[in-house]
């Protein structure tokens, strides 16, 4: 930074003869770098930004992929691609005649569905219209050989009924010992 001599008495003042001020005064001589961040002061917010980009990725993943359940008819489990007994699963099946079960709580029943048979354990009392020789779907896990559900859906809306009529068709009366008339 240039600073100007003081004026001799009785003279006129004197400007600076470098090329660091301009005709209205501005200095442009370069300023010292005290006082400014250092490049590692600047890193340190960037890293904790893509720090918190990445874990909001990760979550944000992890919810997803736990919140499929995948659709599964009795049959398909352990043989189709994403019906697999380490997974959450919908399980469509027909509630065998005689199976339904309630202790202390806890209804326990089986479900079939071409020939093949899941035991099903409930916390509760499915309620609704569930009854025997109907098809339900059971939201839940695998528990060894048993099918723990958290959630039965017995009543199919109209637009389920329209889209998947054939599952149904193909489920109405697969329950183990059902026969029509049953339902």
């Amino acid at each position: 930074m240039n600073i100007p001599e003081p004026p001799v008495s009785g003279s006129q003042p004197t400007t600076p003869t470098t090329a660091t001020t301009t005709t209205d005064g501005a200095d442009l001589a370069p300023r010292s770098l005290k006082g400014r961040r250092s490049g590692r002061r600047r890193i340190l917010p960037a890293l904790l930004l893509g720090g918190v980009i990445v874990a909001g990725g990760v979550i944000v993943t992890q919810f997803l992929t736990s919140a499929v359940d995948y659709y599964c008819n009795v049959d398909e489990v352990g043989v189709r691609n994403g019906c697999d007994y380490d997974r959450r699963l919908r399980v469509q099946g027909t509630v065998d005649a005689g199976s339904v079960a309630l202790e202390r709580g806890v209804t326990t029943f089986s479900i079939s569905f071409n020939d093949t048979k899941v035991p099903v354990r409930y916390d509760g009392e499915p309620g609704g219209i569930f009854k025997e020789c109907i098809p339900v779907v059971v939201h839940g896990a695998f528990d060894d050989a048993t099918f723990v559900g958290d959630r039965v859906e017995v009543k199919h809306s109209n637009e389920y009924v329209e889209v998947n009529s054939d599952r149904l068709d193909d489920s109405e009366y697969e329950g183990e010992d059902c026969e029509p008339g049953m339902v």
